[in-house]
């Protein structure tokens, strides 16, 4: 990758690596529909004001669009990542939303003929999954008698954030990346405002200071500039290279949750991190070009 998108794949490693603490942390105040209803709101906000300076083109034939997105990238997974967090630690949480380029490897090839599986790939891929293996290996269950639920409601996220890499990559081709961050994020929060409601009544505004600095990160910094920037190197360099930034989010949650939330960890999280950083170099890194590399070369970035 050029060293422009190695610098997007990082960040948005270590911003949405460090989610699932602050999701951890809003959660102690709120339930999981109130905090993506914040959370979409507060990105749609950021959005619209990208928008207004930017004026990219929203076509009503892309409506669909939006809002498969919207459900599917946004509002679905992230309520079930929040609600997991209730059960399961930050850790486990970061580690388990780590599989979708497994998810990813497997739905790509049936939609995109450049997204072949090749033997490097492959490898890398089973190989960061070992370290997946290796780091969840000690955080199964704390006590929590709906973990087990917990961790298959991660996985069903993690398969919706795959699904949605390849959607977008197959279907939003040629619409400007701004214009598909806010038409996403506006109807993930449209979806969530009667859902919230339902789900959570009464809704009740949180009060804490912490609550709020929690909620403004993972709204302006965790979806509003990284949605931008996922959506830019999607384009960039295909879903199944994009998916492997997942790979960063157990280092981020293992290590932040032991600062911040007391989830002691061990041996496992030099092991399983030492698998994990490989199989990204691994995948991103080929020493010969292949048919993917040319096609980041030929697709110009929506940016």
């Amino acid at each position: 990758m050029s060293a422009k998108n190695w610098f997007k794949f990082f960040f948005l490693g270590l911003v949405w690596g460090s989610s699932f603490l602050w999701i951890k942390l809003a959660l102690r105040e709120v339930g999981p529909f109130t905090l993506v209803f914040f959370r979409a709101g507060i990105a749609f906000l950021g959005l619209l004001v990208v928008w207004l300076v930017l004026r990219p083109k929203l076509q009503k034939r892309d409506l669909w669009k939006f809002a498969l997105m919207g459900v599917f990238n946004h509002a679905l997974p992230i309520v079930l990542i929040s609600w997991s967090e209730k059960h399961i630690s930050s850790g486990l949480a970061a580690i388990l939303n780590s599989t979708t380029p497994l998810f990813t490897i497997l739905i790509a090839p049936f939609f995109l003929s450049d997204e072949r599986i090749t033997v490097k790939r492959a490898f890398g891929l089973l190989l960061g999954f070992a370290g997946v293996v290796v780091l969840a290996s000690n955080n199964i269950s704390d006590g929590d008698s709906l973990s087990g639920v917990g961790i298959i409601t991660m996985l069903i996220a993690a398969c919706c954030y795959a699904g949605s890499g390849v959607f977008a990559r197959k279907v939003m081709a040629g619409i400007r990346n701004e214009a598909q961050s806010i038409g996403q994020m506006g109807m993930a929060f449209f979806f969530m405002i009667p859902a919230t409601f339902i789900a959570e009544s009464p809704f009740q505004l949180p009060v804490l200071p912490l609550t709020w600095t929690a909620l403004i990160w993972l709204g302006l910094l965790g979806s509003c500039v990284t949605l931008l920037l996922w959506f830019s190197l999607l384009n960039s360099i295909g879903p199944t290279k994009t998916s492997m930034v997942t790979y960063i989010f157990p280092l981020m949650g293992v290590l932040l949750g032991w600062l911040f939330l007391h989830e002691i960890p061990d041996w496992r999280l030099l092991v399983g991190g030492v698998l994990v950083v490989l199989a990204v170099v691994i995948v991103n890194s080929l020493v010969k070009r292949n048919k993917q590399d040319k096609i980041e070369q030929q697709v110009v970035p929506l940016d």
